[in-house]
């Protein structure tokens, strides 16, 4: 590799200061010869002028190999200049990204039922096994029911007295109709069977209302599920006693796929979304319901995505924020209630983004910077703006326009000024090595990078980009 400026300093440096080094020597070897050998001074001018002369000779010796030295350095092979350094560059253009907030967020059941008893008991058996998928209407507990078919036949038998009671009585008052016509009975003696009759026909309701109650409560010892979900602990075993004066919690069933996924985001960020899109810097995602991406603890992103389907109609004051809910398929109830997870939102499209890979991207205490490649094939910095992300690519929202060459490869060996070389950035192909390259140069270079210079993405996506510059 051809040497440096600074490698060229060191050796001009070393040629000056062996140049120097001679001329002290030589000037402190003649005054100790003058010194020791005074009693020939007197030989005559020719031996002073021939001393000079030889002084004279090797600084100019000295002076013509420094001067090849520095130009030695600053040639390469063959005698030419150092060539340009070659860097991998990316031509951006403007295209279609989707603007998405990751968001924290918690995993919910759809329908939540809490299984308790309606009648009191011993509990014989527990029908299902814990932690199983459950139907509704499959029983999950049978609580003695004796007692309470006894009292079924109690009201039936109830009901079959009343009903014989309401016969006699409306015959009655069949039988004393035409006789009250007559004046046989008196018109008192009707008038009390036929309210005899209608009093039997109220015992018969309630007879049979009786019996409906009696039928409610033996199939309320056998406990069922209200939903189909995932049943979970049983918090009594056989042999205990439930619903004395109480609806004892038995289990719960959880219905999980669907399963919701709540989070919040700031109304700061929701305005500025809303704003954005009213002033056509954005475009709207998709149709009325926007898609979310399910991140979980390890950073996998779950293969099913979801659709937001509620917001709430009311900032929270404490937190500032807006609580909006997002519901996900769980075919194979691998996502569980209570889960932490992220939330990836695509709230919005950017028509005209403009997208580098991240690691062309540096940061400073004065902000973010790439580097170009101007009109002269010099290297030069240009201050961005680059808050959000998508995938393994920050969003510049300005500081480039398209056409703009940016460096992505071969930062580390070319300073602002300096020539460069540009050529298309090929990047790493996933799951090639070293050797092995994909496709790459036009575009805005929507390469892969390690996962550990992947950014947070925890920038929201509802603050507008500016107009690009």
């Amino acid at each position: 590799m051809p040497p440096d400026a600074a490698s060229i300093g060191r050796f001009r440096f070393l040629c000056f200061f062996g140049f120097a080094d001679g001329l002290l020597a030589s000037h402190s070897f003649a005054r100790r010869r003058g010194t020791r050998h005074s009693a020939y001074r007197h030989m005559g001018s020719s031996m002073t002028n021939t001393r000079r002369y030889h002084q004279l000779a090797a600084a100019a010796f000295m002076v013509v190999a420094l001067a090849a030295c520095g130009n030695k350095q600053a040639q390469g092979p063959g005698g030419a200049g150092m060539p340009p350094t070659e860097v991998g560059v990316v031509t951006v253009q403007p295209h279609s990204v989707g603007l998405t907030s990751e968001l924290p967020g918690r995993l919910e059941a759809t329908r939540v039922a809490q299984v308790r008893a309606r009648v009191a008991g011993i509990v014989l058996k527990r029908t299902y096994a814990e932690g199983s998928d459950v139907k509704a209407g499959q029983q999950l507990f049978q609580i003695d029911p004796a007692q309470y078919r006894a009292s079924l036949d109690s009201a039936k038998a109830q009901l079959a007295r009343s009903e014989a009671t309401q016969t006699q009585a409306q015959l009655k008052a069949e039988r004393y109709k035409p006789l009250v016509a007559t004046n046989a009975i008196s018109k008192q003696d009707y008038d009390d069977a036929t309210a005899a009759a209608k009093q039997a026909t109220a015992d018969v309701a309630a007879a049979r209302a009786a019996v409906e109650t009696a039928k409610l409560n033996v199939g309320y010892a056998s406990v069922t599920s209200p939903i189909s979900g995932r049943a979970g602990l049983a918090q009594v075993t056989e042999g205990a006693l439930v619903g004395q004066g109480e609806a004892t919690l038995l289990t719960t069933v959880q219905q999980i796929d669907p399963i919701y996924l709540t989070f919040t985001q700031s109304s700061t960020e929701v305005m500025r979304l809303q704003q954005a899109l009213k002033d056509g810097k954005l475009a709207k995602a998709g149709g009325d319901a926007a898609k979310v991406t399910l991140v979980t603890e390890d950073g996998r992103a779950y293969a099913q995505t979801g659709k937001l389907y509620f917001s709430d109609l009311t900032v929270d004051p404490a937190t500032g924020t807006i609580t909006l809910r997002a519901i996900v398929p769980n075919a194979d109830r691998t996502l569980l209630p209570g889960m932490y997870v992220r939330a990836r939102l695509e709230q919005a499209v950017d028509e005209q983004a403009i997208t580098v890979p991240q690691q062309a991207v540096t940061r400073s205490p004065d902000g973010a910077s790439v580097m170009v490649v101007d009109e002269k094939g010099m290297a030069a910095v240009r201050q961005v703006q680059a808050d959000r992300s998508t995938g393994t690519e920050w969003i510049v929202s300005s500081g480039l326009k398209a056409g703009d060459k940016v460096i992505v490869d071969g930062l580390q060996k070319v300073r602002p000024g300096a020539p460069v070389k540009a050529v298309p950035w090929q990047p790493m192909s996933a799951g090639q090595g070293k050797g092995s390259q994909g496709q790459g140069g036009q575009g805005s270079g929507a390469a892969p990078v390690p996962a550990a210079s992947a950014p947070a993405a925890s920038t929201p996506a509802a603050s507008a980009p500016a107009a690009k510059q």
